[in-house]
């Protein structure tokens, strides 16, 4: 079964690049294959300009991998863990001790570096794996759902750290479900589907490119059934979401005369409207708009092509 289908896209130096795609869609082979831990059929990937089939063990010196689940050793300290990695990374003596004080310092490991493993909330495992993926310098991170499952403090937490590190100058590669705390802290997005890319660019020119009109949120005094059927009926509007109340639509012609127009039509044909304004697509919907005008996934085949250049 193809995982990827003729990938290519670019990052540049310092840039915080959202992926985005469904589950199953290519996301984590894609990140594997950047961090050597995969190999493709064909293709290339350069990270710090060196091919990551040809010289991988200099791209892991310059990449900090946090996979979305990290092996633990239960009877393991949080700092006898960093100690493990530190040396595996070639650090000794003060300098590896200095290393680890600096990582913990940074995630706020500190107080709980006797802790074992094993007695860790989500929230500090992954902290703890994010310092892993932070003892060498890395110049690249590249983070796999860093914040699934976790907490929303834990998540602020985590969210903070990552933005310290951008401001800092480092390359962060970043696969999330959660699509709004994307928006917030990545310059540029990419969404694929199906192995495929159907966007690159910022979080604003996706929701421009596939708002085709004007999204109007609809309130409807009693049972809303009624506006369902009355935007099934009509043409140039299309029902964008159904809510508890309404719902929310999408007018084809982005013009203050067509929204009277279908205003004044709602309230003669009988539909109790409590309220109409102008709405705004979020991201989310973005998303779906664009899983479902994709194309279907080819013929199961092997094969994948991924050109990065960090």
């Amino acid at each position: 079964m193809q995982a990827v289908d003729s990938l290519s896209f670019d990052v540049e130096q310092g840039q915080v690049l959202g992926f985005v795609g469904a589950n199953g869609a290519g996301k984590t082979t894609t990140m594997r294959i950047m961090a050597t831990l995969e190999l493709p059929t064909s293709g290339s990937i350069e990270i710090c300009g060196f091919d990551v089939l040809n010289f991988p063990t200099e791209v892991r010196r310059c990449i900090g991998w946090m996979p979305d689940a990290f092996g633990g050793y239960e009877h393991m300290t949080v700092y006898e863990y960093l100690d493990f990695y530190a040396r595996a990374f070639g650090f000794k003596g003060a300098e590896r001790r200095s290393r680890i004080d600096e990582v913990m310092d940074f995630t706020d490991l500190v107080s709980i570096a006797e802790r074992q493993m094993a007695e860790l909330s989500k929230g500090m495992g992954q902290r703890l794996c994010l310092g892993r993926s932070l003892l060498n310098d890395p110049r690249v991170l590249i983070l796999d759902e860093p914040a699934s499952g976790l907490d929303p403090k834990a998540r602020v937490d985590l969210i903070r750290l990552i933005q310290l590190l951008a401001e800092d100058g480092k390359t962060i590669f970043i696969s999330s479900h959660i699509l709004s705390e994307l928006a917030e802290m990545c310059t540029s997005m990419l969404f694929i589907d199906n192995g495929r890319l159907v966007h690159h660019g910022s979080a604003e020119s996706l929701m421009s490119r596939h708002a085709d009109g004007v999204v109007v949120s609809v309130r409807i005094d009693g049972d809303p059934s009624g506006f369902y059927e009355w935007v099934l009926m009509n043409r140039g509007v299309e029902l964008l979401e159904e809510t508890r109340e309404g719902g929310r639509m999408v007018i084809k012609e982005d013009s203050t005369e067509l929204l009277n127009m279908q205003l004044r039509k709602m309230l003669s044909d009988g539909i109790a409207v409590a309220e109409f304004y102008r709405d705004r697509r979020t991201l989310e919907n973005a998303f779906v708009s664009i899983l479902s005008n994709s194309s279907p996934p080819p013929l199961p085949v092997i094969g994948m092509e991924v050109a990065d250049d960090l």
